[in-house]
């Protein structure tokens, strides 16, 4: 690689500041479009979508406010267009779920409108969502027993689903007629029409203002911007190789001994380049579970850009600094067609990302972090049924988000109680209860925070979160992809583990039993479904911790008195008004002074 080049670096700074402020807006006033005007609540309310900005040949802008998995590797999803169409033109708008074609998976809809300024193609504005159904087989958008796409439901391998800013009637005809729940479908589609087109007005608007010699070499400016921050970032480091592994649990009939992931990074500071080699990995795999290139080149750069300054701009000149080594036919790498890929965006991607991650913790304080929670509980299912409430009662199916895991304790920082996965970072909502209970015919018996569960350390995790919830007057089928039941988020550099994910049933006579990880329940009336998120990992030693950090910790409930001595070496005394702990110092310091 070489250094930007010199004459990017000309362009006048506040002018770069101005219009990359600008791009910001638009993102967000796309983000905003799409809140307020879509349907699921998976979308509205969860905001599992996300917006960006990439040229028209295919080089990431910017990106705001969205999942990590969605963004990471955007040009990704837009290049594949060009290969297909040479009659690209103004009103045309495509539709790419594919993984073989750019898609994260099945369940992600892009979302991908042309920009011409003046009569030149200079951008695509692209709406990534996970819309509620995509008409599989089983209720679901996540099936990892699914073995190939012939299972998961409707792939749009970069299909033109408008011209002339128009929609093709025979594609939406085509689309109501295999998806649950259409009209729901539909609308979440035209919100993310109405977001890329009002963002094609905006960019026309600014090259209008600014002229297009202007905006196209802010375009250079910006990247080459990226490029510069990430080579000063990059040789800040120090240099070396370090790999990690971490393990995906178990899924029966398609990974019986679960799936190790390994991640191998490379250091250069003198060509400032990071490598992030992950070809030593299993083969694919026959079910869901399986990564789609898009989302394995997305963990390595969420691994990455975690675990660097987060001022740096992730566009193509940031992300040009990171080599990237993927194999054909690995769970990991770029799969076999038609290999089944509908849970490629959250479970192993989570465990690519957290591996890229503990390499950077294998360098030692300040650097990298703890493993945060895994996701895809029964708190996180995707729920399908006839809503009772009205005389005729209608289908739903959508996905909820009760109970995100907890974030990991990295160097100066505990976790991210909301964090949710390192696929979402925790940009996901957890859901309004009120929110729920209003849109979906269940009720939310219970959701806290769990106590004792959360990654002890200098810096800890964050707990899990713990619920419970029940249908109302009729039957409710309950989906879910849970991993870290039995492989839970680990701790770094002496901190503890975090509690694993638990997923039950509560059957009418009160008795609960432990559900599988990956599976697919029928929940009544009297019954309930009960739920536990994977909580965070710690990051050091926890006698290390500030005596006072672990008082107020125990005094928000999220920890014991008993756990505080025995596992912190922390003495704790009831404080004056009788109901909080405080720090008994002399104890704790005589604690503190006995070997570990």
């Amino acid at each position: 690689m070489t250094e930007p080049a010199a004459d990017a670096e000309g362009f006048d700074p506040t002018l770069l500041a101005v219009l990359s402020s600008r791009m910001s807006a638009i993102l967000r006033e796309m983000t905003n479009t799409v809140v307020r005007t879509s349907r699921s609540s998976v979308i509205k309310t969860s905001r599992d979508f996300s917006c960006g900005i990439v040229t028209y040949d295919h080089r990431q802008i910017s990106c705001e406010s969205g999942l990590p998995v969605h963004l990471a590797a955007l040009s990704l999803t837009t290049r594949p267009i060009s290969k297909f169409f040479d009659d690209v033109k103004e009103g045309d708008a495509y539709v790419n779920n594919c993984s073989y074609t750019g898609g994260t998976h099945h369940a992600d809809i892009a979302l991908c409108v042309p920009v011409f300024c003046e009569g030149e193609p200079l951008f695509w504005t692209v709406v990534r969502a996970h819309h509620a159904d995509i008409g599989a087989p089983e209720p679901t958008t996540y099936l990892p027993y699914a073995r190939t796409i012939y299972e998961e439901g409707l792939h749009f391998p970069c299909v033109r689903f408008q011209e002339h800013y128009e929609d093709k009637p025979d594609l939406i005809r085509m689309c109501r007629m295999q998806i649950r729940v259409a009209d729901v479908w539909y609308g979440d589609y035209r919100a993310q029409v109405g977001a890329c087109r009002t963002a094609e007005r905006r960019l026309k608007e600014l090259v209008t203002k600014y002229g297009l010699a202007t905006v196209k070499a802010f375009i250079e400016a910006w990247i080459a911007y990226g490029e510069r921050r990430m080579i000063a970032a990059i040789r800040a480091l120090p240099a070396g190789t370090w790999s990690y592994e971490t393990r995906h649990d178990p899924v029966p009939t398609v990974a019986d001994e679960g799936v190790p992931v390994r991640a191998t990074l490379t250091v250069d500071p003198a060509t400032a380049m990071i490598t992030v080699d992950v070809r030593d990995n299993m083969d694919c795999v026959p079910g869901g579970i399986n990564q789609s290139e898009t989302c394995a080149t997305a963990g390595c750069l969420i691994g990455v850009y975690n675990n660097l300054d987060p001022t740096i701009p992730h566009n193509e000149g940031s992300a040009s600094r990171v080599e990237i080594l993927l194999r054909d036919g690995c769970v990991v790498g770029r799969p076999t067609y038609p290999v089944g890929t509908s849970v490629a965006t959250t479970n192993v991607n989570d465990r690519l990302s957290t591996a890229v991650s503990g390499c950077f913790t294998q360098m030692g304080r300040p650097h990298g972090r703890a493993e945060a929670g895994y996701s895809q509980t029964s708190g996180l299912a995707v729920i399908s049924g006839l809503d009772p409430r009205s005389d005729r009662p209608e289908p739903y199916i959508n996905q909820f988000m009760l109970g995100l895991s907890g974030g990991a304790g990295v160097d100066g920082h505990d976790g991210w109680v909301t964090h949710g996965a390192p696929c979402d970072g925790g940009m996901l909502r957890i859901d309004p209860i009120e929110t729920v209970e209003s849109m979906y015919p269940v009720l939310i018996e219970e959701r806290r925070l769990s106590s004792d569960t959360l990654g002890c350390g200098e810096w800890d995790g964050a707990p899990a979160t713990q619920g419970s919830y029940r249908p109302l007057d009729h039957d409710v089928t309950v989906n879910y992809a849970s991993d870290g039941d039995m492989f839970a988020s680990k701790g770094a550099l002496g901190g503890s583990d975090g509690a694993p994910a638990i997923n039950a049933k509560r059957h009418s006579d009160g008795t609960v039993h432990t559900l599988p990880s990956f599976h697919e329940e029928i929940c009544g009336p009297d019954e309930a479904i009960c739920y536990r998120s994977n909580a965070g990992g710690g990051y050091g030693d926890p006698r290390a911790r500030n005596p006072a950090r672990v008082a107020a910790t125990v005094n928000r409930g999220w920890l014991s008195h008993e756990q505080a001595q025995t596992v912190y070496a922390v003495a704790l005394v009831r404080a004056a008004n009788g109901v909080d702990f405080e720090v008994d110092e002399a104890a704790t310091a005589e604690l503190r002074g006995q070997p570990v």
